[in-house]
């Protein structure tokens, strides 16, 4: 990477874990690197990922754990211009009643 035009901006879906205190919380996050190629940009999204995990202790005195639990996606970002309004990230899928069991968001729209 000698040059900033050599790099392109690519996003990442990365789904962490929390254990220890009771069920497991997954968290879902939308990660933008710049690398010249998909195989540079997984090691990025990895190694933020796993800088990111963490422990400590809750108010009960439980040690919860935070882990990179999946590398869903990367692929390079839909618009590579992100200085204007642009858009980052597109997946399709069939089963539209699967979708809404998993997306609580869907539910502030009724």
């Amino acid at each position: 990477m000698s040059e900033t035009s050599d790099v392109l901006p690519f996003v990442a879906l990365v789904v962490m874990e929390a254990t220890g205190a009771g069920e497991p919380l997954f968290q879902e996050n939308v990660v933008l690197v710049h690398a010249p190629d998909e195989t540079s940009a997984r090691q990025r999204v990895e190694r933020r990922a796993r800088d990111a995990e963490t422990d400590y202790l809750n108010d009960q005195g439980q040690t919860v754990s935070w882990r990179l639990k999946a590398i869903v996606d990367v692929k390079e970002a839909e618009d590579t211009d992100l200085g204007r309004d642009a858009d980052l990230y597109t997946r399709h899928f069939r089963d539209w009643a699967a979708y809404e069991r998993v997306e609580p968001l869907l539910s502030r729209e009724e």
